[in-house]
């Protein structure tokens, strides 16, 4: 069988089994966020921390809950990793430096999962499963909460509540992420993945000596790292180690996590707008997407530029041998697209343009499908925005499910598309610029450029992935990605939840002969436009001086 042939039959396995989930997971996790019952061990929770789950809020109670659990959550990360060398179960690992206990908190906090440091050369099990894997849960159920509130806005009206934060915190954990997750891992362990709890041990012969690797509940913290789009690797190798991602099986397995629930919410999402079909326009939309690059990408690494390439079947560097080009590119656009930061092949090593493809994926502000939770409010957000381009184009006020999208909407949706690129450019150029941060580029010229603007489109998308290029285990930028990280996930969430609690207080606009029909292929097709032009508008002159220029010039 051709190489090429592989990739593309793993690429319809994978759109088989996510159609096969796409509607019993988005019909219950529809049901998970409108129940009125509360499980007993729900409730035990509930009476832990102190919440009614029954009093609704508005926005900015809402609000106040995302950022205040969010900031216990970074202060307790940060202070089990300062306090790793006294903790049992250390495996002999001293405390984490300052400012990256600061970077690591940040990140895991934020979904991000952004590391610049070895897994098995500085965590513990204490700090992987009692901190880092815990974020991994409830990160990933804060941005699904978020995406929840926002569709609440869009069902409701007359009213600016948009549900507990507390109730649906947890019903995403504990309904929605552990029950797959512990499936997920079953299937894992099966695969080779480890689970334990050993210690230090040496494995195998090599250049005349031993390696050393630690064991840990690798496969527990494997699948809710994709399941929750988080991304961070139990070893530095992350999902290309062996004892993370065994197989070619566990590989499109956790593909198929990866992306699983960002889009089956937007059956979610129509079920509890009383639309099917507008949910069926917003996964046309990021399923479009997503393909095109897919095939993009597959095409860029399996074009041969030489006997070399010839021989290996396409660009090898980089690559597992027994995942492939197919499932390299299928891995690397899937997590690159969502928040994600796994890896199972070094990104720096992708062709020019493979890797503009990369950076671009993360720069249309991961929406297709997107993180759990971000990716559906993130492609509402522009979904919004083309409704007003089009309501321009007619003269009308613009709608949307009945919403009329006046001033205050589209000041929200902007702040909201802007934040996020402001980050990524200002503190680009802040890099490039001070005489420090371009020494820990590995490489000069176009391709350096590119590792330093993928670390800032990275941390402030909340993607996590990296070149790999680049020595960002200093204080310039364990603190600078760490800002960006943290201001990457919560202004725009800020804006989101204005927004709807703007748009749950409106009451419903009936529709008429002028209402633009969101539910139609002729409005994706207006939405791809508009997602496309406006990250190239933004984005170009980046690309411009770093990927596209590597691209062409080889």
């Amino acid at each position: 069988m051709s190489p090429v042939l592989a990739g593309v039959l793993q690429l319809l396995a994978l759109m088989a089994a996510l159609a096969l989930a796409y509607r019993p997971l988005g019909d219950h996790m529809a049901r998970v966020y409108s129940s009125e019952k509360h499980y007993r061990p729900e409730k035990w929770i509930y009476k832990a921390i102190g919440a009614d789950p029954t009093a609704e809020m508005r926005w900015p109670a809402y609000l106040r809950g995302v950022l205040a659990f969010s900031a216990v959550g970074v202060l307790f990360l940060y202070a089990l990793q300062r306090a790793q060398g006294v903790l049992p179960g250390s495996l002999g690992f001293s405390a984490i430096d300052p400012d990256q206990a600061f970077n690591t908190a940040a990140s895991f906090v934020a979904n991000t999962n952004w590391q610049s440091y070895a897994g098995e050369q500085a965590m513990g099990h204490v700090v992987q499963t009692g901190g880092l894997a815990v974020q991994n849960f409830v990160s990933a159920a804060v941005g699904m909460a978020v995406a929840v509130a926002l569709v609440r806005g869009f069902a409701r009206s007359r009213t600016g509540e948009l549900g507990n934060f507390w109730s649906d915190l947890v019903r995403g954990t504990v309904r929605i992420l552990l029950p797959i997750s512990v499936i997920g891992a079953i299937v894992l362990v099966a695969c080779g993945a480890i689970q334990n709890f050993a210690g230090i041990h040496a494995v195998g012969q090599f250049l005349g000596g031993t390696r050393q690797w630690n064991g840990g509940a690798v496969a527990s913290q494997e699948v809710i790292k994709e399941l929750g789009t988080n991304g961070g690797g139990y070893f530095n190798a992350n999902s290309a180690h062996p004892f993370e991602n065994p197989t070619p099986f566990s590989n499109l397995f956790e593909v198929f996590l990866i992306l699983v629930i960002p889009f089956a919410l937007t059956r979610t999402f129509g079920r509890m707008v009383g639309s099917l079909r507008q949910g069926y326009a917003i996964l046309a939309t990021m399923a479009t997407i997503w393909l095109a690059f897919t095939a993009l990408m597959m095409w860029t690494e399996y074009a041969h530029h030489g006997p070399a390439f010839d021989i290996a079947g396409g660009a090898m560097e980089g690559k597992e041998t027994r995942f492939g080009i197919g499932a390299s590119a299928i891995f690397s656009v899937a997590t690159t697209l969502t928040s994600t930061g796994a890896v199972n092949s070094f990104h720096s090593s992708f062709t020019g343009l493979g890797g503009g493809i990369q950076l671009l994926g993360m720069q249309l502000g991961e929406i297709a499908p997107g993180g759990v939770g971000s990716g559906l409010y993130g492609m509402l957000i522009m979904a919004i925005i083309a409704v007003f381009i089009a309501g321009l184009m007619v003269g009308r006020t613009p709608e949307y499910l009945g919403k009329k999208i006046g001033t205050r909407e589209i000041k929200l949706a902007a702040c909201y598309i802007l934040i996020t690129p402001a980050l990524v450019l200002c503190f680009t150029a802040a890099a490039m610029a001070l005489p420090t941060p371009p020494h820990s580029m590995l490489n000069s010229g176009a391709h350096g450029f590119s590792e330093v603007l993928y670390a800032y489109t990275s941390g402030a998308n909340n993607n996590g992935s990296a070149f790999a290029g680049l020595n960002a285990d200093t204080q310039w930028f364990n603190s600078t990605i760490g800002i960006a990280m943290l201001l990457g996930r919560f202004l725009p969430m800020v804006f989101v939840l204005a927004l709807a609690g703007s748009l749950a207080e409106q009451k419903p606009v009936p529709e008429t002969a002028g209402t633009l029909r969101t539910d139609k292929p002729l409005y994706a097709g207006l939405l791809v436009g508009t997602i496309v032009i406006i990250t190239g508008l933004t984005y170009f002159p980046a690309l411009a001086l770093g990927p596209l220029a590597e691209g062409l010039a080889s």
